[in-house]
C-alpha cells in the first residue's frame, strides 16, 4: 500500500480514486492533484513508483489542507461560533441540525436515537 500524506490508500483501485482516502481529497482536488503532479490518474496505485509517489505528496503539501491539519481548522471555526455564542454555535452545541434542516421528523443522524417518552394516557371519564 503507497502512503501518502500520512495515509495508506488502497493498492488495487486506480488512483485518482485511491486519493479520496484522504479526508478533505475529493473527485476535484484528486484530479487536480494528479495534473500537477503529472501522474496517469487511471494508473492503480500499486504500479506507482517511489517518484509518482513523491511527486503526489509534494503537490498535497504545497497546496492543500489534508488529515489532522483540515479537522484541526473544522474543530476550531466550530469553537468559534460557539465562543461567540452565534445560532450556529448554539445548535453545535445542542447537537441539533446546523444548516436549516427540519427537525420534526428526520434529523437522526445529529440527534441520535429516539429516546421515547411516555405520552399521556387516555383520561377516562372526561
Amino acid at each position: 500500500m503507497p502512503r501518502i500524506a500520512g495515509v495508506d490508500v488502497p493498492d488495487n483501485k486506480k488512483i485518482r480514486y485511491a486519493l479520496r482516502y484522504i479526508y478533505g481529497i475529493g473527485p476535484k482536488f484528486a484530479d487536480n492533484i494528479l495534473a500537477e503532479a503529472g501522474v496517469d490518474p487511471e494508473k492503480r496505485a500499486s504500479e506507482l513508483t517511489d517518484q509518482d509517489v513523491s511527486q503526489i505528496s509534494t503537490a498535497i503539501d504545497s497546496g492543500y489542507i489534508v488529515e489532522g491539519a483540515l479537522r484541526r481548522q473544522t474543530q476550531q471555526h466550530i469553537q468559534r461560533l460557539r465562543d461567540i455564542r452565534s445560532y450556529r454555535g448554539d445548535r453545535h452545541r445542542k447537537g441539533l441540525p446546523v444548516h436549516g434542516q427540519r427537525t420534526r421528523c428526520n434529523a437522526r443522524t445529529r440527534k441520535g436515537r429516539k429516546k421515547t417518552v411516555a405520552g399521556k394516557k387516555g383520561v377516562k371519564g372526561h
